[in-house]
């Protein structure tokens, strides 16, 4: 058995005979001797050999070898390496396994395209990023764990086969052999057990989940993915963000060595107004301008039509900027936009004391005047302008905003902002089901004040859900739950849900709650995310060991594929 790693050595066990397992990450020959760089899971050392050695000369990169020597000081020491102070002087070299020719190089510095480290991905975790980041998320769920401990939380597992209750994205089904014609269904999240767990009186409860959701992926998304599940009995809003900022201290203090502040919160309301995303990024300013009220007397006839019909008028100020953006850039913005559904992207620049641009010339001296002051133009700077409706205009300049803040460096990446989004809207209307949905999950609670509003007011009704956003990205979601069966029942029904569908979905949960269920409230927080921005990385895939396409697929393993007839005669399965 191994019983040393390579990079606890250094220069206090020189003398000492030693006995290494690695993969040779290089080999080369210079005359009388042979040097290798062995690599293990901890780091390099380098082995030398002298001449006659048979086996080093059979052997390839990536080969697995066993090495026995003596530490030795090295003569011309390697301050790039932790081990760069000794060597190893080889006097017994073994082949375990030798390795056929690499469909790539095994470095830091591959040009091998993610399809093919995906496709040969054993050998892309031997690279020291996906290795090191695969090491962090381990050592991060170690704090989790450990930290929820001492709190008095309890983990336990839920079940991975289950009942499909489709609200939100589609289920992944796996057809039942014994019960033919029935499916159950992957968990998209532990929710209605995490809950039957407080009606049961854990009080405290977590887990380190496996989720799965049948949807279209993109950087941050995978269909199979973990997320750090917490619910608590007893507890307002307060007692919730409480825990989590003591997890997330718990995890930055060891992992960056930075104690983290109180986290700043924001009603969704004022998120939206402010940057136009739920999840924004705070660590730069630049935010969305609402200057409807500039133009209540403008002659601009669409501008006009605009606020009559209730839309509103928008703009970003980017400061020392209007000479980074010629007609042409402005173009590509204007095409940026378009892809959130955005009409046309004014622009407005502040040079030699005047406002020229798109729309100078149909506004009145007294809307320039207000603009000038309003947000102290000075010389060179860009105002973007948008109009139309409310959550068109907020959701693309957001997007612009974050593109913009990207473009010209005004993010600060040493910072690490978190932010509490809190009370989300109850609802949200569905287009294509023509029907309100649930906002969140449909088990969460109404503010105390909306209670009436369940059913009558659905657009103004507001919940007791809550987001933590880090640098742009929805960290995790939660709520204080329904704890009792009369609202349960009045939000599935605003949701168009009968009495018998509520109860062929959720009957067994909805049966719970006449035992005796305690007020409760949780979260649950994307560990590949929160790995993800520790890693400093933009790509989920980068955290995960054996990651899938955007297509869902599996290059390594060609999953999904076909199964033989029997398999699926036994499901009572027939393809057509």
């Amino acid at each position: 058995m191994k019983t040393i790693n390579n990079a606890e050595l250094s220069l206090k066990n020189v003398g000492e005979k030693v006995t290494l397992y690695g993969w040779v990450q290089k080999k080369r020959d210079l005359g009388g001797l042979t040097f290798i760089d062995l690599r293990d899971r901890s780091g390099i050392i380098q082995l030398v050999l002298k001449e006659g050695n048979e086996v080093a000369s059979s052997i390839k990169t990536e080969a697995v070898i066993k090495a026995c020597g003596v530490v030795e000081e090295r003569e011309s020491k390697n301050s790039k390496l932790a081990t760069g102070d000794i060597e190893v002087l080889v006097d017994e070299l073994e082949l375990i396994n030798n390795c056929i020719d690499l469909p790539f190089e095994v470095n830091e510095d591959t040009t091998a395209l993610e399809e093919t480290r995906l496709k040969y991905r054993y050998l892309d975790i031997r690279r020291e990023n996906i290795k090191n980041n695969l090491m962090l998320r381990n050592k991060v769920t170690l704090i989790v764990r450990n930290y929820l401990n001492s709190l008095g939380f309890v983990e336990v597992e839920t079940p991975i086969l289950c009942k499909s209750t489709p609200e939100g994205a589609r289920d992944y089904l796996v057809p039942s052999r014994v019960f033919n014609g029935k499916f159950y269904a992957l968990p998209q999240s532990p929710q209605i057990y995490k809950q039957l767990l407080m009606i049961g009186g854990m009080e405290k409860y977590f887990q380190i989940a496996r989720c799965f959701r049948d949807e279209d992926l993109r950087a941050d998304r995978q269909p199979e993915f973990t997320q750090i599940d917490i619910e608590m009995s007893f507890v307002e809003e307060e007692d919730v963000w409480n825990v989590v900022e003591g997890t997330m201290g718990a995890i930055f203090k060891e992992i960056k060595g930075i104690e983290l502040p109180k986290f700043e919160r924001l009603k969704y309301v004022d998120c939206i107004n402010r940057f136009g995303t739920d999840k924004p990024d705070t660590r730069f300013g630049m935010e969305l301008q609402d200057i409807t009220d500039v133009f209540k007397n403008t002659t601009f006839e669409i501008y006009k039509g605009i606020i009559s019909e209730k839309g509103i008028i928008n703009c970003l100020v980017v400061k020392n900027a209007a000479d980074k953006y010629s007609r042409k850039e402005l173009d590509k913005l204007q095409e940026f936009v378009k892809t959130y559904k955005a009409n046309v992207l004014s622009y407005l620049k502040y040079t030699e004391g005047e406002l020229n641009g798109s729309i100078s010339k149909v506004m009145s001296d007294e809307e320039k005047v207000e603009l000038v002051k309003r947000f102290n133009l000075e010389e060179n700077d860009l105002v973007l302008v948008l109009a139309g409706k409310t959550k068109v205009v907020k959701a693309a300049l957001g997007a612009l905003r974050v593109k913009l803040g990207r473009d010209l460096d005004l993010i600060d990446h040493s910072k690490y902002n978190f932010l509490w989004v809190t009370e989300f809207p109850m609802y949200e209307w569905s287009e294509e089901e023509q029907r309100f949905e649930a906002a969140h999950h449909p088990f969460t609670s109404p503010r105390k004040e909306d209670i009436d509003k369940l059913l009558t007011d659905k657009e103004n009704c507001y919940s007791r859900a809550y987001d933590l956003v880090l640098n742009g990205y929805e960290l995790l979601s939660g709520s204080i739950r329904i704890h009792d069966a009369e609202t349960q029942s009045k939000v599935f029904e605003a949701i168009g849900l009968t009495e018998e569908q509520a109860k062929a979905k959720f009957g067994f949960f909805l049966e719970a709650f006449k035992y005796g269920a305690p007020p409760h409230g949780g979260v649950g927080i994307g560990l590949e995310r929160l790995i993800m921005i520790l890693c400093d990385t933009d790509n989920i895939k980068d955290v995960v060991a054996f990651p899938k396409t955007a297509s869902a697929y599996c290059l390594m393993s060609d999953a999904p594929n076909v199964v033989d007839e029997k398999q699926l005669k036994d499901l009572g399965i027939g393809l057509r």
